[in-house]
């Protein structure tokens, strides 16, 4: 097998359009599974992909094409161009085009071969995670879960002369604790770059605690309720926010974000507190990717605007619409700077309470574990429905005194910013609906004095 670099540079040489962009990913897994505490399964894979983009010239504008293909071989290296070419060929002039990106300087190890991942990175956490299934059992509890570290290095070279690497590794870790009977059902997430700092021990106590607190059993009529989103259910709410917030749309009329005649909500304020949304490549402990890579074009990406540098940018700052997501193509049409999206997504701004000493100064609301099955119900003032999942509590007088039934909620991301009248200091958290997509997120904890539960749930 060729090594990625080489790849990247022989589909340059081969091609004959007149740009190309060519980015080659090598991804790397090791995960491990249990159920009933106790190990069911662990493996390690590895994987390629080649993405080509072809653009071409033409007397009414630059058309593109992208071929994308997993396990390409040298020999697989040439029709995977050519396709490429012609799919370019045959397209119109592709609205977004742009000059490619120049000017960026190479990577470090650029030519050196991929990172990987292997079982080692469960060095430590195994052994502490087979203490907690101990602890467990002697609790009449059953763990499930499973932990996975992926390992992505991303080659992108393009024909004006781009070449740049990015190393990204990426841990999740979710855990499941069930009653002997089934009955009773708790949730934990945690995302990580290594398991080194994954605490399996503290996950179990946490789950032990909830599971405690679901032995007294209560049911509550829909409604709107005082509610306490934990930091994991702010993510996967903001998250949503973060991917509909494309300045095009905006400016067209189509989104939450929209103001009548083509303009959009940038300047307005969306929060009365002093919170401000971010994302910045470099944040500690949720590093992303310092450049764009983008294999299709979309609302809020181009596949001309690859090796684009990425920098820390404001969504929200202090509670006001600071930013939309741009392509170098929709901020030349709204007006707006040039914004792309980045991995990962920071809430803070918030106070230094942790969500215990939310709860304890609560009078009586629902504390909730976790979303699910979010999706989109009116575009135009970003309404979610999904539900609730894993546990909601009732706390009564500043205590947790039991677990009540599920909901189906229906609440916008925006308007609860609008309506929050408290936020916990900032950690990382796993978004549990997200985590398949979407890993480098900290959160506060929200309280939102009006969650609207707008039906009961007979799920778990």
């Amino acid at each position: 097998m060729s090594k990625p670099h080489e790849i990247v540079e022989r589909a340059l040489e081969l091609s004959r359009a007149d740009g190309c962009v060519v980015l080659a990913d090598e991804q790397s897994t090791a995960n491990l599974r249990w159920a009933r505490n106790a190990l069911t399964t662990n493996g390690v894979t590895r994987g390629r992909s080649l993405t080509v983009v072809a653009t071409v010239d033409g007397a009414q504008g630059t058309a593109s094409g992208v071929v994308s293909r997993s396990a390409v071989t040298t020999e697989e290296l040439e029709p995977l161009v050519r396709a490429a070419e012609e799919a370019a060929r045959t397209a119109g002039p592709a609205e977004d085009a742009q000059p490619l990106v120049t000017g960026v300087p190479e990577s470090p190890g650029f030519t050196s071969g991929p990172d990987e991942t292997s079982s080692g990175v469960f060095a430590e956490f195994a052994p502490a995670l087979g203490e907690s299934f101990a602890r467990a059992r002697a609790g009449d509890r059953e763990l499930y879960g499973f932990a996975s570290h992926t390992v992505v290095s991303s080659y992108l070279g393009t024909s004006s002369g781009l070449r740049l690497r990015h190393d990204q590794p990426t841990g999740t870790l979710e855990v499941n604790a069930k009653s002997r009977d089934g009955a009773r059902s708790a949730w934990a997430g945690r995302s990580t770059r290594d398991f080194r700092d994954v605490d399996p021990g503290a996950l179990e106590a946490e789950l032990a605690q909830r599971l405690g607190w679901a032995e007294r059993r209560l049911e509550l009529p829909a409604g709107r309720y005082e509610t306490l989103l934990p930091p994991t259910a702010v993510a996967d709410l903001l998250i949503y926010q973060l991917w509909s917030s494309g300045a095009r749309d905006a400016a067209e009329g189509r989104t939450v974000f929209s103001r009548p005649g083509g303009r959009t909500r940038v300047g307005e304020r969306l929060s009365e507190l002093p919170l401000t949304l971010r994302s910045d490549p470099a944040e500690p402990g949720l590093e992303a990717a310092p450049f764009l890579m983008a294999h299709a074009s979309g609302d809020t990406e181009s596949v001309f605007d690859n090796g684009l540098p990425l920098a820390a940018t404001d969504w929200v700052r202090e509670g006001r619409l600071e930013h939309l997501v741009t392509t170098r193509h929709s901020a030349g049409l709204t007006g707006l700077p040039v914004a792309p999206p980045v991995d990962n997504l920071v809430l803070d701004g918030g106070g230094e309470a942790s969500l215990e000493e939310m709860v304890a100064g609560t009078e009586r609301g629902l504390l909730l574990t976790c979303l699910w099955y979010i999706r989109e119900v009116d575009p135009a003032t970003l309404l979610l429905t999904g539900l609730t999942r894993d546990g909601v509590y009732l706390v009564e007088n500043g205590e947790v005194t039991g677990a009540v039934n599920n909901f189906r909620f229906n609440e916008s991301p925006v308007g609860l910013l609008s309506r929050a009248t408290e936020a916990s200091r900032t950690v990382r958290t796993l978004p549990r609906e997200w985590s398949d997509w979407f890993t480098r997120a900290a959160m506060p904890a929200l309280r939102v004095p009006d969650f609207n539960m707008s039906s009961v749930s007979r799920g778990v």
